[in-house]
């Protein structure tokens, strides 16, 4: 079994944004004014765990999309498999 890879869940959060027409970044910087995108899916890092994201207001806010916790980088990336299938299929 392969070692998932930070940059492979980065890849899978930049897939779902393509598909869902989503911001391809969490923030703009504008004239020093840094705006969250909303609708921006992205990956969150704490306690040694990560999940999904997206941005659901322009002052950073997020909902947590994948789990209710912080999960290991190999259950975040069998679960944006399975939504990328979902929004595919």
């Amino acid at each position: 079994m392969e070692r998932i890879r930070q940059k492979d869940l980065e890849y899978q959060a930049d897939r779902i944004n393509e598909l869902t027409e989503s911001p391809r970044t969490p923030y703009t910087n504008v004239d020093g004014k840094i705006t969250g995108n909303i609708g921006n899916y992205h990956l969150d890092y704490a306690y040694g765990g990560v999940k999904l994201v997206r941005m659901s207001n322009t002052h950073g806010g997020i909902n947590v999309i994948s789990t209710d916790g912080f999960g290991t980088k190999r259950e975040l990336y069998n679960w944006m498999n399975a939504f990328i299938a979902g929004l595919t299929n």
